[in-house]
């Protein structure tokens, strides 16, 4: 992705999309959860007065907008998707916020600790349920099927976080099966988002393929960047200490790379030895992985999805407009760097 991004398809998805997820948690959640969630989303304090939250920058609404237009729909025609999709995501993120211990959350306690772990659970239970509510009331032509479609993409979401999970106890993850779990956890809604809003208003089925697997592509390359940065990143711009995922002991996509392909049992004895990590070690570790090929594969890797997500809309037969506003907001997906 060469272009600059831009916030063009950002500021139209919040204009449109944030007043209908709004109405979507009011009308949806029994007002104990809403409270819960609005405090979530950051439209409320913990009291439940209006707040100036930081909220999230609403990329996949953008891009499930950007489908329906895709579709030569109006982006207005999109918001039900893109309200779906932007439900599940939060549903995620109360889930794993509570799964990973984490405290903040855009700048503020996260929901888990003010209002405690089962009404959290319960608030990302109820948009989950939210979502789909939301698509088959449309009773638009493709309601059904995209309801199937964000559905089975929950689904892939669920197992890539269980399989992240149990990559934890196992010291054997393959690549294979690491490509297979970023798919899952971080490519199956992005996926998703790029052809639900074309899905719903009945668009193409070639259509909503080629913009699914654009999106599958963009969110592999996002997870390679994404791990990239948690080894050696700025600190200034990730918020994280460099080496921050090594010594979490994550089984990122550079780690399990050079696992795979070192030839010294160093990094192995070091990686999976059940002393904690001193400040020596995590240098000497990131140093192995480098040597192990595991940043040059990640960056390659990267580099080639995100030629593949090119090629998909390349191939997709959609307006100029709206193919430069998706490599608009791929671009800002991708624009972490090192």
């Amino acid at each position: 992705m060469t272009t600059t991004p831009t916030n063009l398809a950002l500021d139209l998805g919040r204009s449109l999309v944030e007043p209908a997820l709004r109405d979507a948690v009011r009308h949806c959640l029994c007002p104990e959860l809403a409270r819960v969630t609005a405090y979530h989303h950051g439209w409320t304090d913990a009291a439940g007065r209006p707040a100036e939250g930081r909220g999230g920058k609403l990329v996949r609404p953008a891009l499930a907008l950007l489908s329906a237009r895709a579709a030569s729909f109006t982006a207005a025609d999109g918001v039900p998707a893109a309200v779906a999709v932007e439900l599940v995501h939060n549903f995620s993120l109360l889930h794993d916020d509570i799964m990973d211990g984490d405290t903040v959350r855009r700048g503020r306690a996260t929901a888990w600790t003010v209002f405690g772990a089962p009404q959290a659970i319960l608030g990302g239970d109820a948009l989950l349920a939210a979502a789909t509510t939301v698509l088959l009331d449309t009773r638009r032509v493709g309601a059904a099927s995209a309801t199937r479609s964000l559905i089975a993409a929950t689904q892939r979401m669920i197992s890539g976080q269980a399989a992240d999970m149990d990559f934890e106890q196992r010291d054997d993850v393959t690549v294979a099966e690491c490509l297979r779990m970023a798919g899952d956890k971080t490519g199956a809604l992005l996926a998703c988002a790029c052809a639900l809003g074309a899905e719903l208003v009945g668009g193409d089925v070639a259509l909503v393929q080629r913009l699914a697997a654009f999106g599958e592509h963009i969110g592999l390359a996002f997870q390679l960047v994404d791990d990239l940065l948690g080894i050696w990143g700025d600190p200034e711009h990730t918020g994280k200490e460099t080496g921050a995922d090594i010594r979490a002991r994550k089984k990122s996509l550079p780690v399990v790379a050079a696992l795979n392909a070192a030839q010294s049992d160093e990094l192995h004895a070091l990686y999976h030895g059940p002393e904690p990590f001193t400040e020596a070690d995590v240098r000497r570790i990131t140093d192995l992985v480098e040597r192990g090929g595991g940043r040059d594969w990640a960056q390659e890797e990267a580099a080639r999805m995100t030629a593949a997500a090119e090629e998909c809309l390349a191939g997709a037969g959609i307006a100029d407009a709206v193919h430069g506003e998706f490599r608009d907001v791929a671009a800002l997906i991708l624009g972490r760097r090192s």
